[in-house]
């Protein structure tokens, strides 16, 4: 009887783990279907693939869907990139330089796809990842497999957007923690609209 009664505790745990895990997927799903414009603030960790060295850098975030948004780094040096909908724009403020690439060919299987873009599915294998440190994982493999990024797991507090993690071609992992999360605001189009500044070296299309 006492064998029986742990054998059905463990498949109902079991059963609940699936049930949780299921319920990240359908949070990211509800994520980037229904939360049309959103903002946060941001810390970034940058680890070697070694996990010998670790860089910090610190800034916001801001998104519309679709596939408008922008980063805004403040610290240790400011950058900002910054995409309209049909180009993505990378300005480095201390060299005044500005890439700019188109975003079909930017976008694909990045990080600001899974936040802001507006094809979850077609973009993403979804598989959902046990809890930890508090948060619901889900993991998202992007489909282009020539690309910069070869796994990203998504971390959410209840319904609220809390991590990101990135993996790198190289082996070189990001951690983005999320603060000050809002949704739903009414954001300026300008927020994604970018012109180089006078001088700036511009490079790209």
């Amino acid at each position: 009887m006492r064998r029986t009664t742990q054998a059905l505790a463990a498949m109902l745990l079991a059963l609940g783990l699936q049930t949780a895990q299921a319920d990240a997927v359908d949070t990211l799903r509800a994520f980037t279907r229904d939360v049309k414009t959103g903002s946060a603030s941001f810390t970034q960790t940058v680890t070697s693939p070694d996990g010998a060295r670790k860089k910090t850098s610190q800034g916001s975030f801001e998104f519309s869907r679709p596939n408008r948004f922008r980063f805004a780094y403040s610290k240790p040096f400011e950058q900002l990139i910054v995409s309209d909908g049909s180009k993505v724009w990378l300005h480095d403020i201390d060299l005044n330089q500005v890439s700019v690439r188109l975003l079909d060919q930017a976008l694909g299987g990045t990080p600001a796809a899974l936040l802001a873009g507006g094809s979850l599915e077609k973009d993403f294998e979804l598989a959902a990842q046990p809890a930890k440190d508090g948060l619901d994982w889900v993991q998202a493999t992007p489909r282009t497999k020539d690309g910069s990024v070869t796994q990203l797991r998504v971390g959410f507090r209840g319904k609220d957007l809390a991590a990101l993690e990135i993996v790198d071609a190289f082996g070189q992992r990001s951690q983005l923690l999320f603060t000050a999360v809002q949704q739903g605001l009414a954001l300026p189009a300008d927020r994604f609209r970018f012109v180089p500044p006078p001088g700036a070296d511009v490079i790209g299309p």
